[in-house]
């Protein structure tokens, strides 16, 4: 026979759940620990990290320890451990110092209690709990869930107006600054850059990120500029980009893509900065594939040919406009085979092994395209911009699919 959890089995007329439904409770933490970090991941980019390693653990960790200590109220609501409390504002310290803004931790305890609050409903109805318990258990659950959040605060605060904190928000803004470009004066970067304990540099490298690389600022070097509160995180890195820097670069994003951009004088940072979120950009698309690092200088043709694609679309309207009676099936197999000759001056031989198909295939188009084209395959300003009409196309196609 199902017992009725009613007001009356109230041990502590001030606290509107009865104690015996901690019991009932604490079977489900193993399988709403997991419902609530899957939903976090979900709902909050900033948290949609791998779960293998150390995050992982910590994450798991927090969320365990929040739910066992929300029982453990219930069944003792004379139970308020320091040390949990401790742990609430610890978390809003690491928030803080790794940069994100409170946001990101206020919606995850929003998210754990309204999960949690789903599954109380879900599971109440097999143990016959009554209207008024339920209306006790929401305030309770709701009430434990802002205790939490103001802990974190307080810590995120605290942390915050740290002496490390402050040096952080100054080189944030000092980084603003300097990609503000030539109109910022010189003086007025050095001005700033004294306050955050900063040597201004003559030359720079930024580096763009995906958000998910935003905890990695501890294994920077310590004159990184860095600005993770950003919605698109970057860093700057004073000097040239020397092998040094990369190796750091390596270790600290090993399993986040990012895009390095050229050096450039300071004044010139925001360039660096916009050829760097362009490589990201087409990193993430799969059109450059280097692995989680993208150096800029190792892409700068396609950089190029993919900065401004409807000029490219307007080249091809005039340079291929001889070619816009074919069908589109000839029209696709002729510019590919135009763009292969173009890129390998090959033999038919050697075309044919990479369009694979008949070496006789390819004498045969070959003989189409120059009919088609006539003498604009001998001249040389013309020939030059039908290549880099070719090549854009083909990394378009690999960018769109299209």
């Amino acid at each position: 026979m199902t017992q009725t959890l009613e007001p009356g089995a109230l041990e502590d007329p001030a606290f509107p759940v009865p104690r015996g439904l901690a019991a009932l409770m604490r079977p489900e933490l193993p399988t709403l620990t997991e419902e609530i970090i899957t939903e976090i991941r979900r709902a909050i980019p900033e948290y949609a990290r791998p779960l293998d390693g150390v995050y992982g653990q910590t994450l798991r960790a927090t969320v365990e320890r929040h739910l066992a200590a929300f029982v453990d109220q219930i069944a003792d609501p004379a139970t308020v451990r320091a040390s949990h409390e401790e742990a609430c504002r610890k978390l809003g310290r690491l928030e803080a110092h790794e940069g994100r803004s409170l946001d990101c931790l206020q919606a995850a305890f929003r998210i754990s209690g309204q999960v949690a609050w789903r599954r109380i409903m879900k599971a109440a109805p097999r143990f016959d709990v009554s209207a008024a318990v339920m209306s006790g258990l929401a305030d309770t659950v709701f009430a434990y869930m802002d205790r939490l959040a103001a802990l974190a605060l307080d810590g995120y605060v605290r942390a915050k107006q740290s002496p490390v904190a402050i040096v952080d928000e100054r080189r944030r803004r000092l980084l603003r600054l300097v990609l503000e470009g030539p109109s910022v004066s010189r003086a007025a970067i050095r001005d700033l850059a004294e306050t955050a304990g900063w040597t201004v540099p003559d030359e720079v490298v930024l580096v763009a990120t995906q958000p998910s690389a935003r905890h990695v600022r501890a294994t920077l070097d310590g004159d990184v500029l860095v600005d993770f509160e950003s919605a698109s995180p970057h860093m700057l890195l004073p000097g040239p980009l020397t092998p040094g820097r990369l190796a750091m670069l390596r270790a600290a994003l090993p399993d986040h893509r990012a895009a390095v951009g050229l050096t450039v004088p300071l004044s010139r940072a925001s360039d660096s900065l916009r050829w760097a979120r362009q490589a990201l950009a087409l990193a993430r698309r799969g059109v450059l594939d280097d692995g989680p690092l993208t150096l800029c200088e190792d892409h700068l043709v396609s950089l190029w040919l993919l900065s401004d694609i409807p000029l490219i679309e307007q080249l091809a309207r005039r340079r291929l406009a001889v070619m816009d009676d074919l069908t589109p099936a000839q029209y696709e197999r002729l510019v590919e085979t135009l763009r292969v000759w173009l890129v390998t001056r090959g033999t038919a031989a050697e075309m044919a092994g990479l369009l694979h198909v008949h070496p006789q295939t390819v004498r045969y188009r070959m003989r189409q395209l120059e009919r088609t084209l006539g003498d604009r395959l001998q001249d040389p300003e013309s020939r030059f911009g039908i290549e880099v009409v070719l090549r854009a196309m083909y990394l378009r196609r690999r960018a769109t699919g299209v």
